[in-house]
């Protein structure tokens, strides 16, 4: 008769035992999104401080489990980038695809990963303003970024092509009004 009661007592026991080691375990970090981020009217350019929303253009970001930097350009957010103190972390960069979009007002639900981006640059002579520096066009298909090269005599570059001095000679070309 004891060995009755003795079976479900001991599994009982186990049970309260493995709840007791689960409920000590340190609770499992929550997985932060990083995806994309909506701009406000109020959002300041993380690297020249301007409001973002006063310039047309597609505007760029890069979030990470900390914060989320804004930047009124995808140039800035570039040139930002290209700079080795921010390559450490493991944020996920984001830019408008101009393809989607309007000029001058970019949506924000059409924000795409800025590493499989394709850059139209040399703009200069286009009519398309900007923010301070370099007009970039970013697209997330090639062939509207080719359309929109060939229109404007400007060539096409993928995120991992682009350097200081590409930036640094786009921006020289801009008229002097826009810098």
């Amino acid at each position: 008769m004891n060995n009755l009661y003795l079976r479900p007592a001991r599994t009982l026991l186990v049970l309260l035992l493995s709840l007791v080691l689960v409920a000590c375990n340190e609770p499992e970090e929550q997985q932060q999104s990083l995806g994309p981020v909506a701009f406000h009217p109020s959002d300041e350019c993380h690297v020249c401080g301007m409001i973002i929303s006063d310039f047309p253009g597609p505007k760029a970001e890069a979030v990470d489990k900390t914060a989320v930097k804004k930047f009124c350009s995808a140039a800035e957010m570039l040139g930002w980038w290209l700079q080795p103190e921010n390559r450490i972390g493991t944020a996920k960069l984001y830019v408008h695809d101009m393809g989607r979009s309007e000029w001058a007002k970019p949506d924000d639900s059409h924000l795409i990963d800025a590493t499989s981006a394709f850059y139209v640059v040399g703009l200069a002579d286009s009519g398309l303003k900007g923010a301070m520096g370099a007009v970039l066009a970013s697209f997330a298909d090639e062939q509207a970024a080719r359309k929109l090269a060939a229109i404007h005599g400007a060539r096409v570059f993928r995120f991992d092509e682009i350097d200081q001095d590409v930036l640094q000679q786009a921006a020289a070309k801009q008229p002097a009004a826009m810098h």
